[in-house]
């Protein structure tokens, strides 16, 4: 029995209805319509670009907007295939959706006569677009996976990274705040000093100068490569797991 439209549609727009990895014809043009859409975004912070090319910009935000707008459409019409979602409004309502619905407000909101200040306040949306790169790619899934299996370790490590900043910073309130009152003068001044030093930033725009505080300096820094590096061996190895996984997965499916 021949497949309805609909349900063709379904394969064509939603990646979770495809049986293989790689992205449909339309899920490719609606990336493309996603980069140069941000594209379009960068360009037009440049006032010089804006002068000489404003009017094609606009053209092209306005071909966009009513691409992404039958897309958004599409998607409402075919969600209900798809087992995981209940009815439209369980998709209306989802996060995907609401950002779908995100960018065509910031693409419309020229057209709708918003004041100066809040269509500046909408495009800070734009960056939103880039999510949505998320939902075609099994690499973001992957990660998402990886974030969400190691929650626990990294929420562990952001608290002893702060505990640490915050002891750093003490300490060097208390050991340099006569010194340099300006710099760490409270808590709050030395906590930027921290920050910089954890991080491995080094921006060098405060310093210690008592030989006490150089060495408390030091060993901050020395702290800061742990710091870094325990995050970081945690997405590594949950990466790597969720790699594993998901290669089983496949290999599992296709036997």
């Amino acid at each position: 029995m021949q497949p309805s439209l609909r349900h063709r549609l379904s394969v064509a727009v939603d990646p979770e209805m495809r049986e293989d990895d790689g992205l449909s014809p339309f899920n490719r043009l609606v990336v493309s319509g996603i980069l140069l859409l941000i594209l379009v975004g960068v360009l037009e912070t440049e006032v010089h670009v804006i002068r000489r090319f404003g009017g094609v910009l606009e053209m092209i935000k306005a071909a966009l907007f009513v691409f992404f707008l039958v897309e958004y459409g599409l998607r409402l019409w075919v969600a209900p295939l798809n087992p995981r979602i209940r009815n439209v409004w369980h998709y209306a309502f989802s996060p995907s959706a609401l950002l779908d619905l995100a960018v065509l407000v910031t693409l419309a909101s020229p057209f709708l006569g918003l004041e100066a200040t809040v269509f500046r306040l909408l495009q800070l949306l734009r960056i939103l677009r880039l999510a949505r790169l998320g939902r075609y790619s099994r690499g973001m899934n992957l990660l998402y996976d990886a974030l969400r299996s190691r929650a626990t370790e990294l929420w562990l490590s952001m608290v002893m990274a702060l505990s640490l900043m915050l002891a750093a910073s003490t300490l060097l309130y208390i050991v340099e705040g006569e010194v340099q009152p300006e710099a760490f003068g409270s808590i709050p001044r030395a906590l930027w000093w921290a920050v910089e030093t954890l991080t491995t930033v080094g921006y060098g725009d405060v310093v210690p100068v008592t030989p006490l505080g150089r060495f408390l300096a030091a060993l901050t820094a020395l702290c800061g490569i742990g710091f870094i590096a325990l995050p970081t061996g945690l997405l590594a190895g949950a990466f790597s797991d969720a790699m594993r996984q998901s290669r089983e997965e496949r290999r599992h499916r296709h036997d």
